[in-house]
């Protein structure tokens, strides 16, 4: 590589010669003065190796340093190669200490290299750890030429690519010379920094700063500019910096709108209508700015791009302008009158991703319009299904979403989508990897799962299973829809046990626990649905949602509607813990055969599941009361009159001959509807409030009949009880039988439940029950009655704690509240069982006072009433304060 360097001629033979002359004696003319001794006499010197040259970039000479300055930069100039090369020869170094030389020639020809040599990655990463960013900004002065500028500004553009230099230009000041160079006469300039401009712009903290620095004037003026580069580069600028609001407002305030729409209408301008239509899809979002739009025709534009442009990218931001400006009422309204909805369908069927997505957002802006929906009924729906196929996770996100916009309040539309195939690809869609299309996905099946036909189909294919990801999703979105879709579909006993089996009830259980308010209150809602009946709500208090709801439900602002009706809906569905940890059942709260009374146990407290209690060895602790009128033994019961001493629930449970007897009656007889049994009601039960008892007890009614029909069918095919010794093989297992209690349910079905009076009924089922417990007992030989040694020669026989309330021959308070509750809700007759203190229980009826007549011919009030089953059985002591009242006659 040559590097002429012009040194003038050589005086070296001239004095050589001269001196020759003189010692041949001839005589020579007196010279001038030579020069002086330590002046280096002029040398060219010609180098063809470049690492020759970069060794002179540490001359201190200005003249040798321009030209090798001149040398490298026509060498780097060549190709990326001799750039390489030009790092490995440790050219970079000296020549950054150049940039601020005090030679202009210098310093130019060295920012000249740097606007070439930047371009190279190494290079960069070399320059951000020299730190030279300052001195290549100081190089955008006013006072330096404009060759300087172009290739400084240049450097600056190579260098923003990544994110390390940006911050470099940013926080050195680069911004405002930048936008300054944005009005200088030189294109070249002009392109560098608005392509350096357009880097920075991507950071947030830079777009501030363009704001502050009043930026966007200098940049719609490149709109006019004559090269289309320049006009390219500052509407993609324009594009990144107006989704600000603020670049937004100030683009309007200059105007910058009718340059826009100009553009649109410029034919010759079509190789920009992209990127215009980028930034006029983000000024959109400022309502003032879209009213301007609107006023210019814009919108209609825009439709006409969507519709008639066959570049996808045009039609994609035309579509996406108008999902923008779909989101305000009056160009919805504008839209609609368009028929923009054919045109967003067409574009549906686009093969360009990005304007599926672009017409699929749109359509969701779009669905608020209630006569686009019921456009899309009819057509729209089936593509958007097809999209869920899509193999583009975005094209399948943007699709589910419009399929959630118009299936919302639109059963018609849930409808169609159904029958477009679309609960597969739904269900497909929760597997997906984006969290949006999976909310979106979920949030379809509920709007589907509102119509009972449509939700038997989505629970056929097996959805329980596909929610269980969703239910375990990190994002709080996902975690919200999925418990909201299982609150839609969970609303039969097969899909509950469904969503169990597929391990769905912890995953709602521990979101119940959420920060987040959204999802706590519907994982609270899924839970109140899943716990409709015992089972489910027996395993979700396993699981411990009670605990975590009554937390939830203290708190004043973490608790909701929901919450509270769910810690309800699962104590109601399990009476036992109810009864154990509140000592109250309503008149509502229907005890079933498997109930069981612990006890008192504190709140939190665990209750352990009926199997385990009958597990359990016998202790000293209180006996365990199990209502139980289904027989577990295929075997015909043996007589009460010959109990065996060996009973343990391993083996049969002993029953009598007037259950063998009674089942032989109910089988030959069967049970009639308990309305047809019984006779006229009587004028005295004519009240509102007897019609609401008797649509109450209408109710129970029937449950009795078909507790009575359960009792008949399992006692003609029982399951085997689980054997006992080795080798035997164990069965399901089954609570202990309670054939005298069966007894029980039979008899005052046949003699109580006709008798049409309430309060009649009341009296007569306190006089049986107490009859069955040991007869009245007068208060004061309640001491002499010995309960205690009956019930512990009971434990004894049955190797356990729990013992059915039918062997109990002798009861004292709570044995027979809870017979007394237990057999008032077979036959439909309202009452609550209250526990008291020490031992003490008892039960509240209500009854019209028929003396107190209403005002003006209103009913009678209702009074509560505790019914006596110890000292003086049937009769009724009215209730004023419970408080006061129950202990003075308990």
């Amino acid at each position: 590589m040559p590097a002429e360097l012009d040194w003038g001629p050589s005086e070296f033979h001239k004095r050589a010669n001269s001196v020759l002359f003189n010692r041949m004696g001839k005589k020579v003319k007196k010279e001038a003065e030579p020069p002086p001794k330590d002046v280096f006499d002029p040398l060219t010197v010609e180098s063809k190796k470049v690492a020759t040259v970069v060794l002179m970039l540490n001359s201190p000479e200005e003249e040798i340093l321009a030209k090798a300055c001149e040398a490298i930069y026509r060498f780097a100039l060549k190709g990326e190669e001799n750039k390489a090369t030009l790092l490995e020869l440790g050219a970079v170094e000296p020549l950054t200490k150049l940039l601020t030389h005090e030679d202009k020639i210098v310093r130019r020809n060295a920012t000249m290299i740097f606007g070439i040599m930047a371009s190279n990655n190494d290079v960069k990463k070399l320059l951000r750890e020299l730190d030279v960013m300052n001195s290549v900004i100081a190089r955008l002065a006013p006072e330096e030429e404009v060759v300087i500028h172009e290739f400084a500004s240049l450097c600056l553009a190579n260098m923003s690519v990544e994110y390390t230099s940006k911050v470099q230009i940013f926080e050195q000041g680069g911004l405002e010379p930048l936008i300054r160079l944005l009005s200088s006469p030189d294109p070249d300039v002009k392109k560098n920094s608005i392509e350096c401009i357009y880097n920075l712009a991507q950071d947030f903290q830079c777009r501030a700063t363009l704001q502050e620095l009043n930026a966007i004037p200098p940049i719609l003026d490149l709109l006019k500019s004559e090269y289309p580069i320049i006009q390219l580069l500052a509407l993609k600028t324009l594009g990144v910096i107006t989704n600000d609001k603020e670049s937004r407002a100030m683009l309007r305030e200059n105007q910058g709108v009718d340059q826009l729409i100009k553009i649109l209408e410029t034919k010759e301008l079509n190789d920009l209508h992209i990127e215009a239509l980028s930034v006029v899809a983000n000024c959109i979002e400022d309502m003032d700015t879209m009213v301007l739009i609107q006023q210019t025709g814009g919108l209609k534009k825009l439709l006409s791009f969507a519709e008639n442009s066959t570049i996808p990218e045009i039609q994609k931001n035309a579509a996406r302008a108008i999902a923008k400006a779909a989101y305000d009422p009056e160009n919805r309204k504008l839209f609609h009158e368009l028929e923009v909805e054919k045109c967003l369908v067409n574009l549906l069927g686009s093969e360009n991703d990005g304007t599926k997505i672009a017409a699929s957002q749109a359509i969701s802006a779009m669905c608020e319009n209630s006569g686009t929906k019921e456009f899309f009924n009819n057509q729209g729906i089936s593509q958007l299904i097809q999209l869920l196929k899509s193999d583009s996770e975005e094209v399948r996100e943007a699709a589910a979403l419009a399929l959630a916009n118009l299936t919302t309040s639109n059963p018609a539309n849930a409808k169609a989508a159904a029958e477009g195939d679309g609960i597969d690809a739904l269900i497909n869609t929760l597997s997906s990897k984006r969290d949006g299309a999976i909310a979106n996905a979920a949030t379809v099946l509920t709007n589907m799962a509102m119509q009972e036909p449509l939700r038997l189909g989505i629970q056929s294919h097996d959805v329980m299973h596909a929610l269980l990801s969703p239910l375990q999703s990190a994002n709080t979105i996902v975690q919200s829809k999925a418990a909201l879709a299982v609150a839609a579909t969970a609303c039969d006993a097969e899909a509950r046990t469904e969503l169990r089996n597929a391990g769905g009830l912890e995953p709602l259980v521990e979101l119940l626990r959420s920060k987040n308010e959204e999802v706590r209150r519907n994982a609270s809602w899924a839970v109140m649905v899943c716990a409709g009946d015992e089972p489910m709500a027996v395993e979700l208090c396993r699981l411990g949602a009670l605990d975590i709801l009554e937390e939830i439900n203290v708190s004043v602002s973490r608790k909701n509607k929901f919450s509270e009706a769910a810690y309800n809906k699962l104590l109601n569905n399990y009476l036992s813990l109810k009864y154990s940890q509140t000592g109250y059942l309503s008149s509502s709260n229907i005890i079933s055969d498997g109930f069981y009374d612990y006890g008192r146990i504190n709140p939190g407290t665990k209750l352990l599941p009926l199997k385990d209690l009958c597990l359990q060895e016998p202790s000293d602790q209180r006996a365990i009361l199990l209502i139980n009128s289904r027989s577990s033994d295929v075997s015909p019961p043996p007589s009460t009159e010959d109990k065996s001493s060996d009973v343990g629930y391993g083996r049969s449970i002993s029953s009598s001959s007037s259950l063998r007897r009674a089942s032989k009656e109910k089988t030959n007889a069967g049970f009639g509807s308990p309305t047809e049994e019984k006779s006229e009601p009587t004028s005295g039960r004519n009240t509102a409030v007897s019609k609401s008892t008797t649509k109450e007890k209408g109710s129970r009614k029937g449950r009795g009949k078909k507790e009575e029909e359960k009792v008949k069918e399992e006692e003609e095919v029982a399951v085997a009880p689980k054997l006992t010794g080795e080798g035997s093989l164990e069965k399901e297992w089954f609570p202990p039988s309670d054939p005298d209690f069966s007894v029980y349910v039979y008899e005052v079905t046949k003699s109580i439940l006709p008798i049409t009076n309430i309060k009649e009924q009341i009296e007569v089922l306190a006089k049986y029950v107490a009859e069955k417990m040991g007869g009245k007992i007068p208060k004061e030989k309640l001491q002499d009655f010995s309960w205690e040694l009956h019930i512990s020669e009971l434990k004894f026989q049955l190797k356990s704690n729990v013992v059915p309330i039918g062997l109990i021959k002798k009861g004292i308070f709570y044995h027979r509240a809870l017979l007394f509750k237990a057999l008032a809700d077979k036959i439909g007759v309202g009452c609550s069982l209250v526990r008291g203190e020490y031992g003490r229980a008892w039960n509240e009826v209500k009854l019209m006072n028929e003396s107190r007549k209403g005002v003006m011919g209103a009913l009678p009030p209702l009074e509560v009433y505790i019914v006596d089953l110890m000292f003086h059985p049937g009769s009724l002591i009215k209730l004023r304060s419970r408080e006061a009242d129950h202990y003075r006659f308990l």
